[in-house]
């Protein structure tokens, strides 16, 4: 019994850390999404494809990624989960380590163009503070980005 117990334990934690792993998201999602977005914007124009990942278009979420667009200055231009950032500068702002994750998502834009950037960020799904990574695009004028969350 007590074998089966422990076996039938093993079995559900392997099962549930699959269904739970369903939820977040990849590289691969981040790294498409981007795309997606750029594809997007080239179709529809920038502001409609702002409003679109601001208003988080079912199109534009995948579990805990969702694109954020941000202008060379570091002004938020679309954020598909904070729709409050929308329009600030937050070329300053700081994530909980005090690293200013924006002023260097710009400098790697400028100096890379397609680029992994690594901060801590609150995730949309635990509502933790949490490392992340973005995989960003420099696009003309702007940098468009989506992330994951690492667990």
């Amino acid at each position: 019994m007590k074998i089966f117990a422990i076996t039938s334990a093993f079995i559900i934690a392997i099962v549930s850390s699959f269904l739970h792993a369903e939820e977040f998201g990849t590289t691969a999602d981040a790294e498409a999404m981007v795309k997606k977005a750029i594809g997007h914007i080239k179709s529809v124009g920038a502001d409609t494809a702002y409003s679109d990942f601001t208003g988080q278009s079912p199109d534009f979420i995948k579990n805990d990624v969702y694109v954020v667009v941000y202008s060379m200055g570091g002004k938020a231009l679309a954020h598909g989960q904070n729709p409050k950032q929308v329009g600030k500068e937050l070329i300053d702002f700081k994530d909980a380590d005090g690293k200013e994750f924006i002023k260097e998502r710009v400098q790697l834009a400028k100096s890379k163009g397609n680029f992994w950037q690594d901060y801590k960020f609150t995730d949309p799904v635990t509502k933790k503070i949490l490392p992340k990574s973005a995989y960003c695009e420099k696009v003309d004028e702007t940098i468009v980005c989506a992330g994951i969350y690492k667990r």
